[in-house]
C-alpha cells in the first residue's frame, strides 16, 4: 500500500491554514482523479473518490479493484468545501459512500455535474446528496469564486442524452487569474484542444492510464498523450492523476509522461497523495502570469 504524505487531521489542518496565503492556488491530489482547491478562502474539489466502495463491489469477481494508494482524507473530516464536481458517472466519479458524508460535513455543498446526468445523481444520491448543479459543453456555473465551464470530453466515445447533452464533461475552473483544467476522464479528441484553449491554463489535471482493451473498462489519455495535450492547449504546469488507485488500471509517471513532458519542454509535478502545491504570481512579473510554487517547510518557495 502506497502511504499518504499526509492525511485525514493534517490534511485538513493545513487545507484551513491555507486560508492565510491568499491571491494563491492551493492544490492537493487526493487519488485518482480528486483535487482538492484552495482559492482566497473557498474550497473546490475535483471528481472525490474517498472510500472504498468499488474495492467492496468488485470483491471475489474477475475484476477486482485493489487498492494502492492509502485513502488520503476521510470525507466527513473535510469541512470548508464550497462545491464538488462529478464529470460523469462511473463511481470514481460519483461515489455516494464520498459524497454523502461530504455534504454532512458541508451542509451548503453544492455538486456540479453533467446535465445529461442529473436524474442518475439523484437516484445514485437521494435526498441526502448536495444540491445538483448540472452544466453542459458551451455553457459554465458560477459557484463561490469559482466560474465551472464545461468542456466536452470522451471516454471512450463522445455520447450523449436524448437532448444532445454530452454525457462525459470536463471543466475549465476559472478563479481570479487562475484557470485550471481538469479533463475528467477523455481520450484525445478533434475538439478536446480548441475548446481548452479558450483559456490561459495555468494548471492541467490529466489522466495517464491510457486505454487498453484487456482492462475492459472504458480508458483515459495515456503518458504520452496527456504531455502532448498539456502542451498543445499552453498549460504553464501539468499534474498527471487516475493511477495508483486500482492495480488492474494504471501506469506509472516514470515510464512515459515524465520523460515526454521533458522532451517537450513541458513543465510538470508529480505529486504524492496528500501532498500541496501552491500556485501564485512570481513577484514583479510585468506579465502577471501565474506559475507554480510549492510549500518547503514554513516557506512559500519558487518552483518550476
Amino acid at each position: 500500500m502506497i502511504p499518504a504524505l499526509q492525511k485525514d487531521d493534517e490534511l485538513v489542518a493545513e487545507f484551513h491554514e491555507a486560508d492565510a496565503v491568499t491571491g494563491v492556488i492551493h492544490v492537493w491530489w487526493l487519488g485518482q482523479s480528486g483535487f482538492l482547491i484552495k482559492w482566497n478562502g473557498e474550497g473546490l474539489l475535483f471528481d472525490p473518490y474517498l472510500s472504498d466502495s468499488l474495492t467492496r463491489k468488485y470483491d471475489g469477481t474477475e475484476q477486482p479493484h485493489v487498492r494502492m494508494s492509502e485513502q488520503a482524507v476521510d470525507p466527513l473530516l473535510l469541512s470548508g468545501v464550497d462545491v464538488v464536481t462529478s464529470s460523469h458517472n462511473h463511481t470514481d466519479h460519483l461515489d455516494a459512500e464520498t459524497l454523502l458524508p461530504l455534504k454532512a460535513a458541508n451542509p451548503n455543498l453544492k455538486l456540479v455535474v453533467p446535465e445529461a446526468n442529473l436524474e442518475f445523481a439523484e437516484r445514485r444520491l437521494g435526498p441526502a446528496g448536495p444540491e445538483l448543479v448540472g452544466v453542459d459543453v458551451g455553457s459554465y456555473v458560477e459557484v463561490g469564486g469559482f466560474q465551472i465551464n464545461a468542456i466536452t470530453a470522451a471516454h471512450n466515445e463522445i455520447e450523449y442524452d436524448s437532448e444532445g447533452r454530452s454525457k462525459f464533461l470536463g471543466y475549465v475552473v476559472t478563479c481570479g487569474q487562475f484557470a485550471i483544467f481538469h479533463s475528467g476522464d477523455t481520450l484525445w479528441h478533434d475538439s478536446l484542444v480548441k475548446e481548452v484553449r479558450r483559456w490561459p491554463i495555468n494548471l492541467a489535471l490529466l489522466p495517464i492510464n491510457g486505454n487498453d482493451p484487456a482492462r475492459k473498462v472504458a480508458g483515459n489519455l495515456n503518458g504520452f498523450e496527456a504531455a502532448a495535450l498539456a502542451k498543445a492547449i499552453s498549460a504553464s504546469l501539468v499534474i498527471p492523476c487516475h493511477y495508483h488507485m486500482f492495480e488492474f488500471n494504471t501506469a506509472d509517471p516514470d515510464e512515459e509522461f515524465i520523460g515526454c513532458c521533458e522532451r517537450l519542454n513541458q513543465r510538470y509535478r508529480i505529486l504524492e497523495i496528500g501532498q500541496c502545491m501552491t500556485m501564485g504570481p512570481v513577484p514583479d512579473s510585468s506579465a502577471g502570469d501565474a506559475r507554480a510554487t510549492e510549500k518547503q517547510e514554513d516557506d512559500w518557495g519558487l518552483g518550476y
